[in-house]
């Protein structure tokens, strides 16, 4: 599915021949062997997206300023390497291109001729600067699929603000939707993990697969506008309705339970559940309680019903408790530090943590949150590359160069 440059761009006759997609799927395969990406985009957002197409078998190349994306010296960093870099870059070819420099502008443009996807994460006009946007790329290649991520999308008043995902959090609403349903908190909450970025990169590989789909039934590619903020509006799905019915119904909120020694999250939503715990608890007498005796009823007195259940969670270990409640069928679990989770027995039954490695060794990185029988995630590469790593080797097998031309850049 790799297209090649129109007539009159450089390009040797081999590569302008070559299967791409047999040759790829040759390789390893994957659902989306054969499909080349352009990837302009920088820290998390559009990375994120890029890695999941690589991880489905796409080929991704990450074009990358002299001095590299800033993610490259963002902590943890082992001798000289940032596992969070690797961890949103693994698979990818990275190429070093100056597109200030004639050389570098060209090069990039002929990459780009060369390629199904361009994913860029630059607020809007960026791209357009180095006649690398959406209207300009389209206009030369209609099947290309092109996908712009941003904080507040492409267009509308906001669009030209400067956002990370923190702002994001604010401005979308969702930092004072979480305010409100904490109950000693005096200003919303410290950001330190950026669901933003995530959110929006995972609505960015759904958009991109979405465009190719589109272009295998019509033969044109797509513009596809990502924005973080409307990632966000998404989750936030009672929020929206109850603020343009205000008064309507307050929302269920499920508080952590103490234990001896650390906290369980325990959820009786429906009616079995509420009679598992009541059972798991061995207090019979919450059935016949008309506090708690229906589902409105619980839900008037949910900070009583929790009461009860802290004051009974509290003669366990978080661990007796949860093993108890489980025995029940009550849907509950401790909380957990993050390094409990990455050798938790299901994470490695489902092998949802793959190693992969950087010039400082191996470490291990989270495979994407869906299990495809198309591609083993076994199966998904693992080189992180290093700077520029790639560079000549593309600007040979994609955009044609030859030795000179490929010098010419390099030298720029």
């Amino acid at each position: 599915m790799v297209r090649h440059m129109n007539e009159g761009d450089a390009m040797s006759a081999e590569h302008a021949a070559m299967p791409a997609n047999e040759t790829a799927a040759r390789a390893g395969g994957g659902p989306l062997a054969g499909i080349r990406v352009a990837d302009f985009s920088i820290m998390m957002a559009g990375p994120f997206c890029t890695r999941m197409l690589a991880d489905m078998g796409a080929e991704v190349i990450k074009i990358e300023p002299p001095e590299g994306d800033p993610m490259r010296t963002r902590a943890p960093v082992r001798d000289g390497h940032s596992a969070y870099f690797g961890h949103l870059n693994v698979g990818k070819r990275s190429v070093r291109l100056d597109l200030r420099a004639e050389a570098g502008l060209r090069a990039a443009h002929d990459i780009v001729a060369g390629c199904d996807v361009l994913v860029q994460s630059f607020r809007p006009g960026v791209m357009a600067k180095y006649g690398l946007d959406e209207e300009s790329c389209r206009a030369r290649d209609e099947r290309l699929v092109y996908c712009s991520v941003s904080g507040y999308g492409t267009r509308g008043p906001s669009a030209r603000l400067p956002a990370f995902a923190q702002i994001v959090h604010a401005m979308s609403g969702y930092d004072m939707a979480a305010f409100q349903y904490q109950k000693d908190a005096v200003r919303p909450a410290n950001c330190g993990i950026f669901i933003a970025d995530v959110l929006g990169g995972t609505a960015a590989y759904g958009a991109v697969v979405t465009g190719l789909a589109g272009r295998s039934r019509s033969g044109l590619g797509d513009a596809l506008d990502v924005s973080l903020q409307e990632s966000m509006m998404s989750m936030l799905i009672f929020e929206t309705q109850a603020a343009q019915a205000p008064g309507t119904g307050k929302k269920t909120v499920y508080r952590p339970v103490r234990a001896k020694d650390r906290f369980l999250m325990i959820s009786p939503v429906t009616e079995r559940n509420f009679r598992a715990l009541a059972d798991a608890m061995r207090r019979p007498g919450l059935l016949t309680d008309p506090r708690f005796a229906a589902i409105a009823d619980r839900e008037r007195h949910w900070d009583e019903l929790y009461d009860e259940i802290e004051d009974w969670a509290a003669r366990f270990t978080a661990a007796e408790a949860e093993e108890r409640l489980l025995a029940a069928g009550v849907p509950s679990g401790r909380y957990r530090e993050i390094a409990e989770v990455l050798d938790d027995p299901q994470t490695a039954s489902r092998g949802t943590m793959r190693t992969v490695a950087d010039a400082a060794g191996e470490f291990r990185v989270t495979a994407p949150p869906f299990d495809a029988a198309s591609r083993p995630r076994a199966a998904m590469p693992a080189a992180v590359p290093g700077l520029g790593a790639d560079t000549a080797d593309v600007l040979r097998d994609v955009a044609g160069y030859d030795d000179q031309r490929i010098e010419d850049v390099l030298a720029g």
